[in-house]
């Protein structure tokens, strides 16, 4: 299961984190991101240990999107060393966030 990340928490679990953070920026009204959500939820499981997977919900937390410029959802971003690697918009497959977790956060 995904860690809920919000406004308050971001900097001690992302940008402090020991290891990458994959975080999902989602809201409940939007489909993609619905449909991405159980997705999001197994890449937690799969990589548990080696990556720290999380949502956060844009309407809950607005600071956090606009300070990264999210201005479409679902969006993730990849973070590493607190610092932002990667950045996919849009529902992705589960195939392809793999790629960039192996490529990107564990390489």
């Amino acid at each position: 299961m995904a860690e809920q990340i919000t406004d308050a928490t971001f900097d001690m679990q992302v940008l402090k984190s020991d290891q990458p953070v994959l975080l999902d920026f989602w809201a409940p009204w939007c489909g993609p991101c619905r449909a991405l959500g159980p997705v999001i939820d197994e890449l937690a499981s799969e990589y548990a240990g080696r990556v720290l997977i999380g949502k956060m919900n844009v309407d809950e937390n607005p600071v956090t999107p606009g300070k990264y410029g999210i201005r479409a959802i679902p969006t993730l971003i990849l973070f590493k060393n607190g610092e932002a690697v990667e950045q996919v918009t849009g529902a992705v497959s589960k195939d392809a966030i793999k790629t960039i977790l192996d490529n990107k956060a564990l390489a």
